[in-house]
């Protein structure tokens, strides 16, 4: 299998249900075993402050806990891109500069990390489910920009990504919400 790990995964028409509909996910791993991702583009109306006090004023606009996806909701991940050459404590890469941050850790200190957010759970896949999910076109696999992690506005994230796609896959943006409504 060709890893996926660090590519964005858009949801494509045939996902009609939330929390899938319209998403965009960051692969954080991905091989034989299965794969596992957050959804970026789903914020969450939870007070960050309530939630996690002691990361509240480090984590990225919009400042709020994101759904990354339903599995294990009820924990959460962080995930942070750091400085070129940086390597801070509790912190393991993902992809390049790309990587999950240990909550168990002290908050991070001012320019620790370049962005930071935490999702409530995550997306999962048993080995082959992404694979025949793909194959059956119910995602688009696109690559990442480190950009997309933290875009600051999570709205409009699944259609900016495929707008700038060079095939035509941007077709997908210009798609009304609902298709049988057009």
């Amino acid at each position: 299998m060709t890893t996926l790990r660090g590519e964005l995964l858009v949801a494509s028409s045939a996902i009609e249900d939330e929390p899938f509909f319209r998403s965009v996910i960051y692969l954080l791993d991905a091989d034989e075993d299965g794969a596992l991702g957050i959804i970026l583009n789903c914020p969450l109306e939870s007070d960050l402050q309530l939630v996690f006090p002691e990361w509240s004023s480090s984590v990225d606009s919009p400042g709020r806990l994101f759904l990354g996806g339903p599995v294990d909701s009820d924990s959460a991940i962080a995930v942070g891109v750091v400085p070129d050459g940086s390597h801070p404590f509790g912190w393991q890469s993902a992809n390049g500069r790309v990587g999950i941050v240990d909550l168990d850790r002290p908050a991070p200190a001012s320019g620790e990390f370049e962005a930071l957010r935490l999702y409530a759970g995550y997306a999962g896949w048993s080995p082959g489910q992404l694979e025949a999910e793909i194959a059956e076109g119910s995602w688009l696999v696109v690559a990442a920009k480190e950009s997309d992690l933290m875009h600051p506005d999570p709205e409009t994230l699944w259609r900016d990504v495929l707008l700038r796609q060079t095939d035509d896959t941007r077709f997908w943006a210009t798609l009304p919400d609902q298709l049988n409504a057009n």
